[in-house]
């Protein structure tokens, strides 16, 4: 399916499903105004908050798109996610997923090396 990473968040009977994709991380990093790499490399101590609810953000919009649903993911939608969950609920979810889509490799196999 290529480059994909997934992840639901859950709180209460509420369930927020998240998509990261090449094209969600790009969103998120014109956002941020910094890679996405440089962003999660120093770990959950140097994300800033607004770091990581441009990432959810991003996560969630591309998994609306996905379903094809109407309307628009906005960061109050991202910031009430985090305020349900928890700033480290949501960092774990999101950092897992991205990690699938910064380490997808086709067919498991580099075939650069």
């Amino acid at each position: 399916m290529g480059a994909r990473g997934e992840g639901t968040i859950k709180a209460g009977d509420r369930e927020t499903h998240l998509l990261y994709t090449n094209r969600a991380l790009a969103d998120a990093e014109a956002v941020m105004g910094k890679s996405v790499m440089g962003a999660i490399n120093g770990g959950y101590e140097a994300m800033g908050i607004t770091d990581l609810v441009t990432l959810l953000r991003a996560g969630m919009e591309a998994a609306r798109r996905d379903t094809g649903e109407a309307g628009r993911v906005t960061m109050a939608d991202a910031y009430d996610v985090m305020d349900a969950v928890g700033l480290a609920g949501v960092y774990t979810v999101v950092i897992r997923a991205v990690s699938d889509v910064i380490s997808y490799v086709p067919n498991g196999a580099d075939p650069n090396g």
